[in-house]
């Protein structure tokens, strides 16, 4: 009895343990390669598959966790990142310039991903190096420090191209350090200082240009302005002057036809406005300094005459 106990416990424990083997349970965005008797069988989806214990196995991959290379018969089907470490590239003209890199990837098809590479991280990353320094290698220092998007996109674009026979999709590269030597560093230093001093002087330079420009062009406003005002003041002053003659013209000329109206034809008025201007200049004489000397006009005869003139006028307006 105690036999036939200890048979069935045995018998049920291997079908237990039969039924374990044969359930495989996979976790969503893993997958399992599944060989049946050495040959690829199957790649196992989510959720729970049925094998048959002891003929099919799975399938191990190498992996990379913590900075160490694994075996694993889980494939990973998200998206994966590999930190590569610093590595020594040279540039186009030879400078030695450590940089690393990050490769966002993911494994599209497992059956390639198993059968095509035997070290499927490895071979990641000595693509990666490899590719980087030939690029690297085509372009100066300061194109490497300035074009790290066009650099991603050139390794994005070989990586993904000769990893797609191992079934891996390539998806971002990104350059996280790209650091020259200490020398380099310090010249590139001081060249950035003197483009800055350069930079400052040309400003200083043009901004005291503008603001002679400015002042030159203010000093010009001002002769014109000050030329056009003098202009415009000796218009007007030419055309009072031209209408203070007029008006005095033609109040001559008033005066004259009077004089001529009360004279006459007995007397030339001319002769009676010269009379005039004589009297006039011999009074200004008179009342000027009394030690000068004064000169009669040669001509005294016509100004007796006018005189004469002057005396009829005065007679004819009494006979009036």
């Amino acid at each position: 009895m105690n036999i036939l106990l200890i048979v069935t416990a045995a018998i049920v424990l291997c079908a237990l343990m039969l039924v374990k083997k044969s359930l495989v349970i996979i976790s969503q965005s893993e997958t399992k390669i599944i060989e049946r008797l050495g040959k690829y069988y199957a790649t196992l989806s989510p959720g729970i598959n049925i094998i048959i214990p002891f003929i099919d196995r799975t399938k191990e991959i190498v992996t990379l966790r913590n900075g160490r290379y694994v075996y694993s018969n889980t494939i990973d089907l998200r998206e994966q990142v590999y930190d590569f470490d610093k590595q020594n590239v040279i540039t186009k003209d030879n400078v030695q310039t450590q940089i690393n890199a990050l490769l966002y990837f993911q494994i599209v098809d497992p059956f390639k991903a198993v059968y095509e590479i035997s070290n499927l991280p490895n071979a990641i990353e000595k693509l990666t190096q490899t590719t980087l320094r030939n690029i690297i290698g085509e372009l100066e220092l300061d194109q490497t420090l300035t074009s790290r998007d066009t650099i991603n996109t050139k390794l994005r674009a070989v990586l993904d191209d000769a990893t797609n026979k191992w079934g891996i999709k390539v998806n971002r590269v990104e350059l996280q350090d790209i650091t020259p030597p200490e020398s380099v560093l310090q010249a590139m230093e001081k060249q950035m200082q003197a483009e800055r001093n350069k930079r400052a002087t040309i400003l200083t330079s043009e901004g005291q240009k503008a603001a002679a420009i400015l002042k030159s062009e203010g000093e010009k406003t001002a002769i014109i302005n000050k030329a056009e005002a003098d202009k415009q003041m000796a218009i007007l002053n030419a055309e009072g002057e031209a209408q203070a003659r007029i008006r005095k013209a033609e109040a001559e000329a008033i005066a004259i036809d009077k004089i001529t109206e009360a004279v006459g034809k007995s007397s030339n008025p001319a002769n009676y406005l010269l009379a005039q201007k004589y009297i006039q200049m011999l009074q200004e004489l008179a009342s000027g300094d009394k030690t000068k000397t004064v000169y009669l006009p040669y001509e005294a005869t016509n100004l007796l005459g006018s005189i004469g003139g002057i005396k009829e006028l005065f007679q004819s307006t009494e006979k009036k």
